[in-house]
């Protein structure tokens, strides 16, 4: 039996990620209008509410249908906030200065030292608030282990995570965040690649691989050595790029035709013009950048340049303890200009994309899965005026209310 909700205005990505440039030339509105799905979860109809065939809908004067939100950068699954650590920064203390014993090396002591089921219980009600936030699709990583068994070990978590998710999860491997105690970075990365990337694979734990390529993490050879590894997994590649200071990582991520360079405050012309040209998506971490006092990085430039840019937030215990993509929406469109529809392709089409989740998620289509939300509203761009409220009523996965209001 197919259900059907309608509501004054309806916003959607016309097409699946990637989606390129300035403008939202590609973002379907209608208003009002409908979505129709079946019990298999699979949308049948986008519309007007006129051509529903039969159908009585839910409606929901005065309020917005939108696709679910895709977060394409999280740092789940992690034990335990560092919130002296942002206080010290907010005293003059810089993130490079945190690199030492805090910052990576301090959450992966906390994961080491917790059980299983005590990393799970407190992930869990972070994958709700996010739900709450109308995210129905997320990348979870790995990069607190710093060891081969221990990273293994927070990709298994993470894939518990996800099976007993309502989201639909994915999994990367940051093989190369920090370098651990006792080893030097040459040896980490050979470990990285020799044993840890094989094994992952191996057991089915991981859907990419990530290196953080920053002049207190590791280097372009680093990156081009870790993508080699990759790819001889048959795993796509993506990187932290150009967070910290110009690191030539974006336009080396191109060159390896990676997924993703992510960050960017500090990407050079020629990294902008790579990402432009290239495959690989320019993903975008605002409240990082808010909450370090970070340089923006230009993404009125981005955008001309024809790069694929997507939005997450990159939530982290340390630089980014943020778990809703409305508050990611809100940062964007303040502190980088960006429009708000633009915003909307960026959160759901270009992400899904990213994650390797298109056409089937990211937008409201025939044939796609059915993760929608009801906002509050009358058009999308009631989501970045409101910033710090939630507009959220409901949120829909796989044809499923999995949280309301």
């Amino acid at each position: 039996m197919e259900r059907a909700i309608a509501a004054s205005t309806l916003v959607t990505p016309r097409a699946p990620g990637p989606l390129r440039g300035p403008g939202a030339p590609d973002v379907l509105e209608l208003r009002p209008g409908a979505v129709t799905w079946d019990e298999a979860g699979t949308i049948t109809y986008v519309g007007p509410p006129e051509g529903l065939a039969g159908i009585e809908p839910e409606w929901f004067e005065g309020c917005t249908l939108a696709p679910g939100f895709v977060d394409p950068h999280t740092h789940l699954p992690f034990l335990g906030w560092r919130a002296d650590e942002f206080e010290a920064r907010l005293s003059g203390t810089t993130y490079r200065d945190q690199a030492g014993g805090g910052g990576i090396r301090r959450s992966a002591r906390m994961l080491a030292r917790a059980s299983d089921e005590e990393v799970l219980a407190f992930c869990r009600p972070l994958l709700r608030e996010m739900l709450a936030h109308g995210t129905t699709a997320l990348e979870l990583k790995t990069g607190y282990g710093l060891s081969v068994e221990a990273e293994l070990r927070q990709a298994r978590l993470a894939r518990r995570l996800a099976a007993e998710a309502p989201q639909t999860c994915t999994v990367t491997l940051l093989a190369c965040h920090a370098v651990p105690e006792g080893l030097d970075r040459a040896a980490w990365v050979r470990a990285a690649c020799d044993e840890l990337i094989p094994a992952a694979a191996a057991e089915g734990l991981v859907d990419a691989v990530d290196v953080w390529v920053e002049d207190v993490a590791f280097s372009l050879e680093d990156l081009e050595a870790v993508g080699a590894a990759a790819a001889e997994a048959g795993l796509p590649l993506r990187c932290h790029a150009d967070q910290l200071g110009p690191s030539g990582a974006a336009e080396a991520a191109a060159a390896l035709g990676a997924r993703s360079a992510d960050h960017l405050n500090h990407v050079s012309p020629a990294g902008i013009a790579a990402l432009g040209r290239g495959g690989t998506a320019a993903v975008l971490l605002p409240t990082a950048t808010l909450l370090l006092r970070a340089t923006p990085p230009d993404v009125p430039a981005l955008l001309e340049a024809g790069a694929v840019v997507a939005l997450a937030t990159d939530c982290n215990p340390g630089t980014s303890p943020v778990v809703s993509m409305p508050e990611a929406v809100a940062i964007a469109c303040a502190l980088y200009g960006l429009a708000p529809n633009e915003a909307l392709v960026a959160a759901t089409a270009n992400a899904a994309w990213v994650l390797g989740l298109a056409p089937a998620h990211g937008r409201l289509a025939p044939g796609a899965r059915a993760d929608l939300l009801v906002l509050e509203g009358d058009g999308f761009r009631h989501v970045p005026y409101r910033p710090g409220h939630d507009p959220v009523i409901r949120t829909v996965v796989g044809g499923e209310v999995a949280w309301e209001r």
